[in-house]
């Protein structure tokens, strides 16, 4: 009778699920053409007893379960999982082998970047005319941010003719939008090997040159490399490096974890604890006139304007929402500018 019961309570909510997407699919769909993607945000706990994450990449959707406030039996949890597949997969009618849904636990550490599969589901996505290439399955990030659309799209529109510096620099869809808007030098810095080879793909799906270097600690000269670099390196180290040696970029972009305390950082970076301090780092690198975008996850952020005395700071935060996140939480975002 239990059995009976639970199996009812799954099917109810698949039947929920699948109604909810159909309608959300077919209002996005239209605005997501308009807009010029095919990355967005599709479902993001509309339903409360239904906490997924979906985002539509192409004809494939990468989702997430957030841990419940509760326990529940893990057979149950994987048999409830697959009923949702199977909802998602009939509304927006594609097969259930190309929706991936992993589980979003509470992690630090390595544990928030171990693979949940290592099948290699790889699809090449489009915004604003660029192209990008995304892992549908075997992380719970796909190594491309839809809520970050308006951000790349403003920031494209500063590029031309400047040096930017993109710091978490990740799979680098914000230098590759700085490469489109005809940014001078862009370099581009990450502790990652595998996000900077992907970030090197990106360049390359939209037939821009690049190269990935790994700075050595007392120098930052590139000589006869591309004006576009991937440089592999500690970006705590590469600020204190750059702030030492008097360099200078015109744009830089931060957008830093919330957290990270990888062994190949000489030090752990919590973000709610050292943002004064890098972005006041950042500030001393940027040219007369020059602008610092800065963007983070951490939920609960809260940023202090007196930290920055005699800097224009905006909170960008209510532009830079769009159509698919309306009503949903997305990061923090700030500017702030030098005078000239």
């Amino acid at each position: 009778m239990l059995k009976d019961t639970l199996r009812e309570k799954i099917l109810d909510q698949a039947i929920m699920l699948q109604n909810r997407v159909r309608k959300r699919h077919r209002h996005l769909k239209k605005w997501a053409k308009h807009a010029g993607t095919d990355a967005f945000r599709l479902y993001d706990r509309d339903i409360p007893e239904i906490p997924l994450v979906l985002d539509c990449y192409g004809n494939g959707v990468a989702g997430a379960l957030y841990q419940r406030p509760y326990e529940k039996d893990e057979a149950e949890e994987q048999r409830w999982l697959r009923a949702m597949t199977g909802a998602i997969a009939a509304a927006l009618e594609i097969p259930a082998a190309q929706v991936f849904l992993k589980e979003r636990k509470r992690q630090r550490g390595k544990a928030q970047y171990q693979a949940f599969h290592n099948q290699h589901v790889m699809q090449d996505i489009h915004e604003g005319g660029l192209c990008f290439r995304v892992n549908l399955s075997d992380y719970l990030d796909t190594g491309f941010f839809p809520d970050r659309r308006k951000m790349r799209h403003l920031i494209r529109e500063e590029t031309a003719g400047k040096r930017v510096l993109n710091l978490f620099c990740y799979t680098g869809a914000f230098s590759v939008y700085a490469a489109a808007g005809g940014a001078a030098e862009i370099d581009s810095v990450d502790l990652s090997k595998t996000y900077l080879d992907w970030a090197a793909v990106n360049f390359q799906l939209n037939h821009f040159e690049t190269r990935i270097i790994k700075t050595g600690p007392h120098s930052l000269d590139y000589p006869g490399l591309p004006r576009y670099r991937l440089i592999r390196g500690d970006v705590l180290s590469f600020l204190a490096n750059a702030v030492g040696s008097r360099l200078s970029w015109d744009l830089i972009i931060l957008d830093p974890p919330s957290f990270s305390n990888s062994k190949g950082m000489q030090n752990t970076l919590d973000i709610r604890r050292d943002y004064p301090r890098l972005i006041n780092q950042c500030l001393s690198l940027l040219t007369p006139g020059g602008k610092l975008w800065f963007s983070v996850n951490a939920k609960g952020f809260h940023l202090n304007p007196e930290d920055f005395p005699g800097i224009t700071l905006k909170d960008r935060y209510p532009v830079i929402i769009d159509e698919d996140f309306r009503g949903k939480r997305i990061p923090a975002c700030y500017t702030f500018s030098l005078k000239v």
